[in-house]
């Protein structure tokens, strides 16, 4: 997003606009996904499956499509092609991937009134239409699973029990129970004593489900990545899929290292070749300027679908993404937001700053300590 004064000429104006905000959407509704400003909201036919290619067969064409594939109208857009890349990727033989979007509209997000349980609840519902897709139709058996039997009764209230579909189970992570079945007792909602609930029900041990081909990993947190990983090393022979949903890895990789939290070197041997397969992630920026208003707001975003580029993407408002570049390797958040700067200079809206100022600004370093050539760090989480 670029929003300027109203010292700024029209035609400046022209190129750059307010806010963006993603619009939830079910099938028979219409709504914006991808921008709205304060007065206006853009319209999209949902009907349009962008950039699919008749034969996927043709892995040139494929990859051709995915480089230019726009940024989703709509969530019912999203979940199409977020399953779409990830199937594509699950038969290129990748078992880690992630998935990442923002599970509720920008406006609602940066509400006061949103809680962390209502974007618990939203990331499940999401969830559950993601690998309903696998679920039914490739029919494998697929589990999302939370971190605890704590989590799980929350994300049951919703269900009558922990089976929303044929071969989908919602289960957690760390279990206590050893009856992996349908009926196991503890997977039946609410069924955590009072002190499980209110003290935590993380204790138990990472075991694998029966039959299980995907994991969908929901609201975990970085001190539950190694039971992650664990589960992964569990599951290897089994060539079972371990998907990231929603999980802001980018956040929890910056914790790593901290004090209670898991050492740096999780990043290195497990999480550095998590590969993401459908990854849009919104940045807000501002930059002071020498005229009138004198702050400069702009926003962009970062957009991949698999096998395509990581797209560097300008809001220019009512609904329009500028594609500024692609990148074969995933650009660290500081070449990123260069690349939106060098971009509103080639327009025009800002100028050009000397070598010193520009320093003075960004500093010698414009990268985190995991986004850094690390020598035992897998390249498949920039690929």
């Amino acid at each position: 997003m670029v929003r300027l004064g109203l010292a700024l000429s029209s035609v400046l104006a022209s190129f750059l606009s307010t806010a963006i905000a993603f619009t939830a959407q079910t099938r028979s509704n219409t709504k914006s996904f991808v921008s709205v400003s304060s007065n206006s909201c853009v319209n999209r036919n949902l009907n349009v499956r962008y950039n699919v290619p008749a034969d996927i067969s043709d892995w040139d064409t494929v990859k051709s499509a995915a480089d230019r594939e726009p940024p989703p109208s709509s969530f019912f857009v999203l979940q199409e092609n977020s399953v779409k890349a990830a199937k594509l990727a699950i038969d290129q033989g990748e078992r880690l991937i992630e998935v990442e979007y923002p599970p509720l509209p920008a406006d609602v997000l940066e509400s006061e009134d949103v809680s962390a349980y209502d974007v618990s609840k939203a990331n499940v519902r999401l969830a559950v239409e993601f690998a309903k897709s696998f679920a039914v139709e490739y029919d494998m058996e697929t589990a999302i699973l939370v971190p605890d039997e704590a989590e799980l009764a929350i994300a049951l209230e919703n269900y009558q029990n922990n089976r929303p579909f044929p071969k989908l189970q919602i289960n957690s992570l760390l279990r206590n129970d050893d009856d992996d079945s349908e009926e196991s007792a503890s997977n039946e909602k609410g069924n955590l004593s009072f002190f499980q609930f209110l003290f935590g029900g993380n204790s138990g041990t990472v075991k694998p489900l029966k039959g299980t081909k995907m994991y969908i990993i929901l609201t975990a947190s970085a001190q539950e990545l190694p039971d992650v990983e664990e589960l992964y090393n569990l599951t290897r022979d089994d060539d079972a899929v371990i998907c990231f949903y929603n999980l802001k890895l980018d956040v929890l990789r910056g914790d790593l290292g901290a004090p209670a939290f898991p050492g740096k070197d999780l990043q290195d041997r497990f999480l550095s070749r998590v590969k993401p397969v459908y990854y849009l992630r919104t940045r807000q920026y501002s930059r002071s300027i020498a005229t009138p208003p004198f702050i400069l707001n702009f926003q962009g975003c970062l957009f991949r679908s698999y096998p395509g580029q990581f797209q560097t993407l300008l809001d220019t408002g009512d609904g329009q993404y500028r594609r500024v570049k692609g990148n074969d390797i995933r650009p660290a958040l500081g070449g990123f937001k260069e690349e939106l700067i060098q971009e509103l200079i080639d327009i025009g809206a800002i100028q050009e700053e000397s070598k010193t100022l520009n320093f003075l600004r960004t500093g010698y370093k414009t990268t985190t300590w995991w986004e850094e050539e690390r020598e035992e760090a897998s390249m498949e989480w920039r690929t």
